[in-house]
């Protein structure tokens, strides 16, 4: 031709070059390694299978109240699909995201000692920061911009935000997040994964997830994992999932035997000598002054057996019988229940009660939730209840269903309209 080669035939000769050895080999073709310079080979011992399962159970979760939570941000149906781990190098994130993606960095304050990355491509970032702005999802033409970038990682400090508050919950203890840090990065321009971060330099966890907004997106999402950062993250799940050991019962003794302490008797006194010194008769304790033997008291009129005169008594009780012949005894009368005046039955004192206040309330309808699921409420949450759209609401007065009606608005403020008293 001319004899001028374009700047698109120079880098396509030079990628083909060899430039490490000297220059007579410099028009072979190098065909032994790839251009990402990475020739790792992915060791899968470095995590077992059940240590997947449980990573991706925490993800799944996770990534659960984060769907939740986008829902809110970009107003449409999202659905973030169950994710798959596995493990990956350099090579393989190279061989899933050609074009340029968006790297977020999310570091762990509090609960959690480490950092992750999510990739996003670059298609994705522009929709769902133009559905954040307002938009219907079809401006993403232009380069992605700092406003891009700056929204992005609004969007991800509020997802990984809910993300962490259910990852608290399931694993026992608090879990925060730092903001995320968002940049734009073009694969093909990095030979090494060390030159973002020094775990894609070798193996490392990856957790895909199919993300679907309406119809404006359908694709892949990543997370990046270090080793060392899964396996702690198994190891706290392992540990809250545990059961608490029971306590030791406590062994009682046994009491010790009652020993009385020894007390010496002071000697007793001759009882006989004293009554004798006293003019007593043998076996008394007070000298006899008239008394019969055996009593106490002396007997003044007493009838044997009595500790009272009898002053008119029958003998036997200590008072006088009344008498039973001369008393006037009639049965009694009680005022009959049944009413003859005009008060209707039921409602005599019911002007008593009359301005005790009670409790109205209006029940649209109910419904069961679960306490993960109740975690999961954002705003722009949506909650069906039991009812049927235009079917009559219920009206309880202290908890007790009284009436079913109908919602009216009035003026500004809604009302309801009895349609029917329940019996």
């Amino acid at each position: 031709m001319d004899g001028i080669l374009s700047q698109d035939e120079i880098n396509a000769l030079l990628s083909g070059m060899d430039l490490s050895g000297d220059s007579g080999s410099a028009g072979t073709t190098d065909t032994q390694e790839p251009v990402s310079g990475v020739s790792d080979v992915i060791d899968e011992s470095l995590l077992t299978d059940t240590e997947k399962d449980a990573i991706g159970e925490i993800a799944n979760i996770s990534m659960g109240s984060s769907a939740t939570t986008l829902y809110s941000l970009v107003n449409r149906k999202v659905n973030i699909t169950t994710p798959v781990v596995t493990l990956a190098n350099w090579d393989t994130v190279i061989e899933d995201y050609q074009k340029p993606c968006v790297f977020i960095q999310i570091r762990y304050t509090a609960g959690l000692d480490g950092s992750n990355i999510m990739v996003l491509k670059e298609q994705d970032v522009k929709v769902i920061t133009d559905l954040m702005m307002g938009g219907d999802g079809s401006n993403t033409e232009g380069e992605l911009g700092e406003l891009h970038l700056s929204a992005i990682s609004e969007a991800m400090n509020q997802m990984m935000g809910s993300a962490a508050t259910s990852m608290s919950t399931m694993l026992g203890k608090m879990i925060d997040i730092s903001p995320p840090e968002a940049s734009l990065v073009d694969l093909q321009e990095f030979r090494q994964g060390s030159d973002i971060a020094d775990f894609l330099s070798g193996t490392f966890v990856k957790i895909s997830f199919r993300m679907q907004i309406d119809d404006l997106v359908d694709s892949t999402i990543m997370q990046l994992y270090p080793i060392e950062f899964a396996k702690s993250l198994y190891e706290t799940f392992i540990s809250s999932q545990a059961p608490e050991p029971e306590p030791e019962p406590v062994q009682e003794k046994e009491p010790e035997p009652y020993i009385p302490p020894v007390v010496e008797s002071a000697p007793q006194p001759d009882m006989s000598q004293m009554n004798s010194q006293m003019g007593m008769q043998p076996g008394y304790g007070m000298p006899q002054m008239g008394m019969q033997p055996g009593y106490g008291m002396p007997q003044m009129g007493m009838q044997p057996g009595y500790g009272m005169p009898q002053p008119g008594m029958q003998p036997g009780y200590g008072m006088p019988q009344p008498d039973m012949q001369n008393m006037n005894i009639q049965p009694a009368q009680f005022q009959s229940f049944s009413g003859t005046g005009n008060v209707v039955a039921g409602q005599e004192n019911i002007g008593l009660i009359m301005d005790v206040p009670l409790e109205v309330t209006v029940e649209l309808g109910r419904t069961k939730k679960s306490i993960a699921e109740i975690l999961d409420f954002a705003p722009g949450t949506i909650i069906e209840l039991d009812k049927i759209a235009g079917e009559p609401i219920d009206v309880l007065v202290n908890g007790k269903f009284v009436a079913k009606g109908e919602v009216v608005v009035i003026e500004e403020s809604f009302g309801v309209r009895v349609t029917e008293i329940i019996k």
